[in-house]
């Protein structure tokens, strides 16, 4: 049996007025996950406890069958480990955003324009980030250190630093004035003020490089400040393998996923033009998960984040449109392998949250998943699950609405990755 995780990141949303009161799953046109919906098993799952933040770290660690309450410690190390940084027992990774701010003369009554800075592309950002370094006062030298990601997503590591700053995600304040949203001590040890004190001075020297006066130049935001928040100390994670008992692989552009996957011990791969936007490799990660499969992998997460950008920049159109690309050319791309390859499969379709376009943030609502599987007589796959269920687990197509009809609900969220490989699992309800 080959596994096969189909995750749009923040896919699910809520209905609006633009698509005639559809949610964008509702509005899109998805053949392939609606076969997976009236052919298999279709409900809610809750990803994200009460008690942990509402975020893609969170849901994304519970999807692949790790409790969040217990092994999330904060998203940039689960970054870090991606980026091959190795975290001390004293150091604490922040997320670093390269954000554009307005042009207001004091910080705090700067708007956050755009958490991406028109997306700017990495080559730029690891010229700004490296003279981000040179620039740090002397007194950090040696203590905070800055690392190059991928876009505008990057990683500061402080030696000794604190983790108990209240701090933002860039993402969720756009449009909004920045002042009330600078991080903010919880427990007196003035660790924010560092963090503050690196965010104000950053605006000014980031302005003055050459390159975001290129950027300028061509019309393109400036990455004019540095954002700081998602601290964590180092993650550790047990054996995908020795959990399950089966090898896996992740397939994302997103250092997020790709740390996640590499600290619970699965392979990582990369796939040429994937970027984390709209504009992706969508038919290349099904290529790439099909032949690791094919090459003898048991199972394969493929991670889209089109979806999530697109609902935090309220994109209505293109949250649509990233959710029909990724059923063209991701899930049809896989169901007509193995139609016309043969071999068993089951295949998960699920977000991690959602990310409604009229909040443009997570919410920790329940989220729709789907499982088909070719191994039993009916289609359906889950004989075991669906065993004491009441009849109507399949739906007329792949949305909220229709998974809500089901009665299938999933909580604790971890323990639906049991259902998808053994089963069994006593979360349901």
């Amino acid at each position: 049996m080959k596994y096969i995780i189909v995750l749009g990141d923040g896919m699910s949303d809520y209905p609006i007025p633009e698509l005639g009161g559809k949610t964008p799953l509702q509005a899109a046109r998805k053949p392939g996950m609606d076969f997976i919906a009236q052919n298999g098993i279709l409900g809610l799952v809750h990803t994200i406890p009460d008690n942990v933040s509402t975020g893609s770290d969170t849901a994304n660690l519970s999807v692949l069958g790790f409790n969040p309450e217990i092994y999330y410690t904060g998203r940039a190390p689960i970054e870090a480990v991606s980026m091959g940084l190795t975290l001390g027992d004293g150091d604490i990774a922040y997320r670093c955003n390269l954000v554009n701010l307005s042009g207001a003369p004091k910080y705090e009554d700067k708007v956050m324009v755009d958490y991406s800075s028109d997306e700017i592309p990495s080559a730029e950002a690891a010229e700004l980030i490296e003279a981000v370094n040179g620039w740090l006062p002397e007194r950090l030298t040696g203590i905070i250190k800055f690392h190059p990601g991928i876009s505008y997503r990057h990683c500061m590591v402080w030696l000794g630093g604190g983790e108990n700053p209240l701090c933002t995600p860039p993402h969720d304040i756009l449009t909004r004035r920045i002042g009330g949203y600078l991080p903010a001590d919880t427990d007196g040890s003035g660790d924010a003020r560092i963090l503050n004190e690196l965010m104000r001075e950053s605006f000014d020297f980031l302005s003055a490089q050459e390159v975001n006066k290129s950027r300028e130049k061509r019309g393109l935001l400036q990455a004019n400040s540095l954002w700081l928040w998602g601290q964590g100390r180092r993650l550790s994670l047990p054996s995908f393998s020795d959990k399950y008992g089966i090898s896996g692989a992740v397939i994302s552009a997103v250092d997020l996923i790709k740390g996640i996957g590499l600290s619970a011990g699965l392979r990582s791969i990369d796939v040429k033009g994937a970027t984390g936007t709209l504009n992706t490799n969508y038919r290349g990660k099904a290529e790439a998960a099909l032949a690791a499969l094919d090459g003898g992998c048991d199972l394969v997460y493929v991670h889209v984040e089109a979806p999530d950008e697109c609902g935090h920049r309220h994109e209505t159109e293109n949250k649509v449109k990233s959710i029909e690309y990724i059923d063209e050319n991701v899930v049809l791309t896989i169901l007509d392998h193995y139609k016309q390859k043969g071999g068993d499969f089951t295949i998960l379709v699920i977000p991690d949250h959602a990310t409604p376009l009229s909040l443009r943030t997570h919410t920790r609502d329940p989220v729709p998943f789907a499982v088909y599987s070719n191994a039993s007589p009916e289609g359906g796959g889950w004989d075991k699950l669906v065993a004491g269920l009441q009849a109507g687990a399949r739906g007329a197509a792949y949305d909220e609405m229709e998974a809500a009809k089901t009665g299938v609900v999933v909580n604790p969220g971890y323990t639906l990755m049991d259902y998808f490989l053994q089963g069994s699992v006593p979360g349901i309800c």
